[in-house]
């Protein structure tokens, strides 16, 4: 039986997954193997863009090792974006990510227009 910290992630993984989906008009999943010395996220189907989810009660906590783990499994991943979803049970998805990748979205938007 799965512990119940993993239970709560999966289905904030999932949540978000199909809330992102819905809004983008994409099919976005949850990656299987979160936790390996590899993982390069926990969703799948955004293109060059590697996600991770907190789902805590303590945000700053949340924010903490969600970009800590973010700024690994983006370089592992090698995508040019990186973004960290988080809230609180029960509360308001927001996205976080570090002054360094907001930079890139912000260069890369410049580019197309």
């Amino acid at each position: 039986m799965a512990h119940p910290w993993k239970t709560k992630g999966d289905r904030a993984e999932r949540e978000i997954a199909a809330l992102l989906a819905e809004h983008l008009g994409i099919d976005v999943r949850r990656k299987l193997g979160a936790g390996r010395h590899d993982d390069t996220g926990d969703l799948h189907g955004i293109p060059d863009t590697t996600c991770e989810v907190k789902n805590y009660r303590d945000v700053t906590v949340a924010i903490r090792d969600g970009l800590d783990d973010l700024v690994r499994e983006q370089a592992n991943s090698g995508d040019t974006f990186g973004v960290c979803f988080v809230r609180r049970p029960g509360g308001r998805w927001f996205a976080a990510m570090t002054v360094e990748q907001w930079c890139t979205y912000h260069r890369e938007a410049e580019r197309t227009t």
